[in-house]
């Protein structure tokens, strides 16, 4: 039972009292569940396959058209909450800001604003931003605390000096923000396991087998450490583990889904780019990778870690109406992984890693209204989620 934003109550007919005279919105023969989160999405890209074209020719509208129209994209896809990591500053707050005050529609967003990193790659300034020193460090995530953020990401921590890296994290952590890492080389764990990074984000470490034995002992020990909560890991794996089978029967990418809300030039702009899926440079490695994902989601599953449900949703060929449950399918239908965990990695766990379980993240009386449903039995077919038939959020119902 749903009054203004919130559930004021949970129970099954014929045990909760419905007041006379309620709307009544029926899931017979459909599964109910919280509505979804996706921990790592980009909404400064959209699928487009050239970064820098895409960075030089449509970073004056990010913020009034790409961003929205991404949002938008998402929360009809059941994702009423997402983690947006790495966008220029202002454009991240203000689509943040008019999301929440239901100027635009789409999930509550958690933004990190620019990346961290010891130096920006080539024009690429707008939201990367350097460090330069401890000084510089602290002042430029205090710059982001300041601004409002909802979390840092930091990358590249292993070019960094070990002071830098540290401050980034302690003056993130004065703030209460909390910090993902990049975990794309193994000095890069390593380093944020030292320093007291909170989430890891991608499997990382390129083509190689598996992580090393002394990050894996290194993460246990983490683990452990009861008292210092979960550690969390994003393991982001389906943009590679599909991209064979994309390239292969690219009729996926004529799904007009992400064609939501943006211009004609965009889109043909955005098609153009994909003509030629097996050429891509972003994905030439990908067939040499792909063997490794399930060892290192496995090694990650059996360390102690908590996983979380994250796509890197916009990069190429991946698409914000479709990322968060091409990732779920592949935890649950290829990797094995148990469908009620994979839904609590994308619904309850979210939830804690952002400090926000108890308004949202299960259905439970006093928690915002964010709740989807899908016509079956998601448990048994969690590709049901392509598809999700009704989206609630902050109790009115988008779709």
């Amino acid at each position: 039972m749903i009054q203004d934003e919130k559930i004021v109550a949970v129970g099954q007919e014929g045990s909760l009292e419905v007041p006379y005279g309620v709307e009544v919105i029926s899931t017979e023969g459909m599964s109910v569940m919280p509505g979804l989160w996706d921990m790592h999405v980009h909404l400064m890209i959209n699928g487009h396959s050239d970064y820098a074209h895409w960075d030089s020719t449509y970073i004056d509208v990010l913020d009034p058209v790409i961003m929205p129209a991404s949002a938008h994209q998402l929360l009809l896809a059941g994702v009423t909450s997402a983690r947006d990591l790495g966008a220029p500053l202002e454009a991240s707050i203000n689509v943040r800001d008019r999301i929440n005050r239901g100027e635009i529609p789409g999930p509550t967003i958690y933004v990190s604003g620019p990346f961290i990193q010891k130096a920006p790659y080539p024009n690429t300034e707008a939201f990367r931003w350097g460090v330069n020193g401890v000084a510089d460090a602290r002042e430029k995530v205090k710059k982001l605390a300041d601004a409002g953020v909802d979390v840092i990401k930091l990358i590249d921590q292993d070019q960094m000096t070990l002071e830098e890296a540290q401050a980034v994290v302690d003056e993130a952590h004065k703030y209460g923000l909390p910090v993902v890492g990049h975990s794309h080389r193994p000095e890069e764990i390593r380093i944020g396991l030292k320093i007291g990074v909170d989430c890891f984000e991608h499997t990382g470490l390129s083509s190689a087998p598996e992580y090393p034995e002394d990050i894996m002992l290194m993460i246990q020990e983490r683990a452990a450490k009861m008292n210092m909560g979960p550690l969390f890991w994003t393991p982001t794996v389906e943009g590679l583990y599909n991209y064979e089978s994309v390239r292969d029967n690219p009729e996926k990418l004529d799904d007009p889904s992400w064609h939501l809300d943006l211009p004609d030039s965009i889109i043909a702009d955005i098609k153009a780019s994909l003509k030629y899926p097996g050429r891509m440079p972003y994905f030439q490695l990908t067939p040499v990778r792909k063997p490794t994902l399930e060892r290192k989601f496995n090694q990650l599953k059996q360390s102690g870690v908590v996983m979380l449900i994250g796509t890197d949703s916009g990069i190429p060929m991946k698409f914000h109406s479709q990322s968060t449950w091409n990732e779920l399918d592949v935890w649950v239908n290829e990797f094995g992984y148990d469908p009620m965990l994979a839904i609590k990695s994308a619904t309850y766990w979210p939830s804690v890693a952002m400090g926000v379980s108890d308004q949202v993240g299960t259905i439970s009386e006093g928690k915002k209204a964010d709740i989807i449903a899908v016509r079956g039995d998601v448990l048994r077919h969690i590709s049901l989620l392509q598809d999700v038939d009704m989206v609630i959020k902050n109790g009115k119902r988008v779709k």
